[in-house]
């Protein structure tokens, strides 16, 4: 009983300390606004004098670190050059003469091709009758070996997408026509095998170096018979191919921040396609962003690989003169799809200029004017009803679409002795051996990750000991409920706090790179410094058994913590709508872990949340395992109890159930983990 002149207010304000005056509201109003106020000052000052590093980090190698040493007397401080070969190899003769690994020659013949897409509901809701969109109409042509071609047209003429069915990676819409490999019909499956696709944007992993990407690729997509000499042999052709041998040990750096420049990361790309010896390569505007050197500087790597016998055609828009000429043939599309110009261009555009000139009403060509620029605003649509022409059907009357077509039925044949593609397996490695790469890769790329790894350590072992110093020695003093209200609300904090920074961290990390294996090292780390400053600050009781459950339990929390946000990226879009959607984890998981409302306490049709968050289960371990056996008596409310009854009956942490809670808080990250490889295996948001 309470004394009469002692309120329930009263009571639990000085229980917890904070029974005060009442100016002391205004001290702490004023407070969180010097607070505030004293952050923006601090964010200001930040961004006033700190600046963000933005300089390239580069590794040295060892032979490199030699070189430099014997030359540093004679060129001290000359920056490294990136051109490091005196006579580069620009023909086609020195690039086949000395081919590591051979590869077959292979066409690719297309003929009235279509694509079509449903038709949009706002189209529909306009008028648009038709249930199909067609996108490409009766496309015929050919990709030859040694042969560079362009498809260029106006934005939306369809270039991208005839390079996207050729090279079978729409995800949607329908193809008709038929499209032959060296005669034979294409199969989606064999053929992904010798092609190779260099997308418009450059992804790559920004912890490795050039070197590193080129051999991870290489050990992932070339044959496992090949030997590792003869791959690494492999490597450094490409890389010297493409021109990159003197950057090889720089790291790949974030885009815009640090690392590589982009004309370096679009040369990267190409050689990490080149690298799996492809037959065939795809490149989607190879030169878009680019200035005029750095398209140049890509331009003659692309040559570099075209002079090797291999098939390359090149999305292009809006190239220079040079960049233009550069190219052997041109396929050109106007608005709907159509080819308004198939065949080669001749010395500076010779043969496009005259057929275009040739057409009755088409403006000559200017004297040193872009024939790439001349051949879009002559053909634009524009034009076509000022001139009161369609340029596909002038296209389809001539003879150069006669030669096209028959071109294309002599591709349509095998030749002579020749035999359909044909691989036992869908890749060129097992499981095995893709997983070994990875882990290879990704544990590069950790490893050179402090700016995520380091700061969680760092974090992890702040917090411990932050916890240690507020709950000094309070392990064994527990004399009262309030006692052990606090040390479980040590551990439910460490459980919140910890887990919760993970999962924040390795949201963003895992949106650029997926991985599940590489974590476990470093959250054994994390968990490790946990218990090693934790457990002896706070004084828990001194037993093996005791201290391994606590670090079991804070292992398993940091593991499913983990795992949540990484199949939140899965599941989500981008990182952003991740990091929303796991604030409603964190709530959920604050209020069903069992501390600030107890199991027992919880309504019956809400007790479903408490068993399925596993923050109940992870404080269930570290508090049963610390206490549930322990019968020493303690005030509760007034009355003596034994503190293993109490936690049980409070709680509802029963110590016989040790196993299952064990059995249960390991089953949640193996679950997590596989749902996050599953759905980022099914799930794709990207629609082409």
């Amino acid at each position: 009983m309470l004394p009469t002149n002692t309120t329930i207010r009263q009571e639990i304000l000085e229980s917890r300390g904070l029974n005060f005056d009442g100016f002391i509201f205004w001290i702490s109003l004023g407070a969180l606004f010097g607070i505030a106020l004293l952050l923006n000052i601090g964010f200001t000052l930040a961004l006033t004098f700190l600046k963000s590093s933005g300089s390239s980090r580069v590794m040295i190698s060892h032979e490199k670190l030699a070189k430099m040493q014997e030359s540093e007397d004679s060129s001290y401080g000359e920056p490294v050059k990136e051109n490091s070969r005196s006579t580069p190899m620009t023909n086609k003769e020195s690039y086949k003469g000395r081919m590591v690994l051979p590869f077959e020659p292979l066409t690719v013949a297309f003929q009235d091709l279509k694509y079509y897409v449903d038709t949009p509901l706002e189209m529909r809701e306009r008028g648009f009758a038709d249930r199909k969109l067609r996108l490409l109409y009766d496309v015929t042509g050919s990709l030859r070996p040694g042969v560079l071609s362009a498809l260029m047209g106006v934005s939306g003429a369809g270039k991208t997408t005839l390079m996207d069915v050729l090279a079978g990676r729409k995800t949607s819409g329908y193809v008709e026509g038929e499209i032959k490999i060296s005669g034979y019909p294409k199969v989606q499956e064999t053929f992904a095998r010798v092609s190779g696709y260099c997308e418009q944007t450059d992804i790559h992993s920004p912890n490795i170096t050039v070197e590193e990407s080129v051999i991870f690729s290489a050990w992932l997509r070339l044959a496992p018979e090949i030997n590792s000499k003869t791959k690494a042999e492999f490597v450094n052709e490409v890389l010297e191919t493409i021109e990159l041998d003197a950057i090889k040990d720089s790291l790949v750096g974030i885009p815009g921040v640090n690392g590589l420049s982009t004309e370096q990361r679009k040369r990267l790309t190409i050689a990490v396609e080149l690298v799996a010896n492809p037959s065939i390569i795809f490149m989607d505007e190879p030169t878009t962003g680019l200035d005029a050197r750095a398209a140049a500087i890509v331009m003659r790597a692309v040559k570099n690989i075209v002079n090797t016998g291999r098939t390359i055609v090149c999305t292009i828009h809006q190239p220079s003169i040079d960049i233009f000429e550069a190219f052997d043939e041109l396929i050109l599309l106007k608005t709907g799809g159509r080819i308004i110009y198939c065949g080669t261009l001749g010395k500076h555009s010779s043969q496009v200029i005259e057929y275009f000139e040739g057409i009755s009403g088409v403006l000559k060509i200017r004297n040193n004017y872009n024939p790439a620029t001349w051949v879009i605003e002559v053909t634009s649509t524009s034009a076509e009803a000022e001139l009161c022409v369609d340029f596909a059907q002038i296209f389809r009357e001539s003879v150069l679409y006669e030669n096209n077509r028959e071109l294309v039925k002599q591709l349509n044949t095998p030749p002579p002795g020749s035999k359909d593609l044909h691989f036992p397996t869908r890749f060129s490695r097992n499981f095995w051996g893709q997983f070994k790469s990875c882990l290879w890769k990704l544990h590069l790329s950790y490893w050179r990750s402090p700016s995520y790894n380091l700061m969680r350590i760092m974090h992890t072992a702040t917090a411990s000991l932050l916890f240690g110093v507020l709950f000094w020695d309070h392990g064994q003093k527990l004399d009262n409920q309030q006692d052990l209200f606090n040390i479980v609300g040590s551990s439910y904090l460490a459980v919140v706090f910890l887990g919760i920074n993970n999962c924040s961290s390795v949201i963003p990390n895992v949106a650029r790179e997926r991985t599940v294996t590489v974590e476990i090292p470093y959250l054994l780390i994390q968990a490790l410094s946990y218990v090693i400053i934790g457990y002896p600050m706070i004084g828990y009781y001194w037993s093996a058994y005791k201290l391994f459950w606590d670090f079991y339990g804070m292992f398993c929390t940091m593991m499913f913590y983990n795992y949540l946000g990484m199949l939140l990226v899965s599941l989500t879009p981008n990182s952003m709508i991740a990091s929303i959607l796991s604030s409603v984890c964190y709530t959920s998981f604050n209020l069903f872990a069992g501390f600030l409302i107890p199991g027992p306490k919880i309504p019956k049709w809400w007790i479903w949340m408490y068993y399925m968050m596993p923050t109940s289960w992870a404080l269930n371990a570290m508090v049963t395992s610390q206490y549930g056996d322990i019968d020493k008596e303690m005030i509760v409310f007034g009355e003596t109890k034994k503190l293993s009854s109490f936690i049980e009956d409070y709680f509802g942490f029963h110590h016989d159930r040790l196993p299952i809670t064990a059995a249960v808080l390991i089953i949640y990250p193996l679950v997590l983990a596989f749902l996050f490889a599953f759905c980022i295996e099914r799930l794709n948001f990207l629609r082409r």
